[in-house]
């Protein structure tokens, strides 16, 4: 069984954001980078558990420039068996979708995280599927395979909904997908030496531009009440107390 990670690079969750001067990006001086969550403790693990349990290969899939490379290298060293670096740097959802249906094509498994943590979008898996004609099944929190069909289970409002999907199909992954795995050091000199292939970008349009950023408004200040002094608490709530 072929199965393919489309892996994203996204800020690590401590990093401070901080805009460029005409907020038309982020700055990205101090920012250190990693590979999305979703994708990598979600997605890739149960990709490579599928693998392990009843062979096949695991490519992982990134649209970006070559400043991605470390990214991927980890996503090798945690038991991936090659990657794909689609080499462009930007590009909305609908392009990056574009670019990895180019090369998507013959997987038996698409996978995603459900969503990046910093744009926090959810669309391009579906867009891919779209564009390859296949089967999309979001949010998947659990996934069991046998015999080129998998039981896939999704987190609903109230309980959970449980699907049948038949290979091909692509999939996003959300938290109960797989557990978190760490690089050995053995997979962290294995992955040197692991195909990285860099392919050109494909001729295509994009749907959205980004015009501007805001960074959400600055935290106002706290008001401590003793918690004896109930009165005081009720004419805040009344008088001063923000309903946003």
């Amino acid at each position: 069984m072929k199965m393919l990670v489309c892996v994203s690079k996204t800020p690590e969750t401590t990093t401070k954001i901080k805009l460029t001067g005409d907020k038309s990006a982020i700055d990205e001086i101090g920012v250190n980078y990693i590979m999305n969550p979703y994708d990598e403790w979600y997605a890739l693990v149960r990709a490579l558990e599928l693998k392990e349990a009843g062979g096949g290969t695991v490519t992982i899939l990134n649209v970006g420039p070559a400043d991605n490379d470390s990214v991927i290298r980890k996503g090798l060293a945690i038991g991936a068996d090659d990657a794909i670096r689609v080499n462009v740097d930007g590009g909305g959802s609908l392009y990056i979708a574009k670019q990895i249906a180019a090369q998507a094509a013959g997987y038996d498994i698409v996978f995603f995280g459900k969503e990046t943590i910093d744009y926090n979008g959810s669309e391009v898996g579906a867009m891919v599927a779209e564009l390859l004609g296949i089967a999309y099944v979001s949010e998947g929190s659990n996934l069991e395979f046998s015999d080129n069909t998998a039981t896939i289970t999704r987190d609903i409002e109230g309980g959970v909904e449980i699907v049948e999907v038949s290979t091909p199909f692509a999939v996003s992954a959300a938290k109960g997908m797989a557990e978190q795995r760490i690089p050995n050091m053995r997979g962290i000199m294995m992955a040197k030496r692991k195909p990285l292939t860099v392919v050109e970008p494909v001729e295509a349009s994009t749907a959205t531009e980004i015009g501007s950023y805001e960074l959400p408004p600055d935290k106002g200040s706290v008001k401590l009440i003793d918690p004896e002094n109930m009165d005081e608490l009720v004419r805040l709530l009344h008088e001063e107390a923000k309903v946003i």
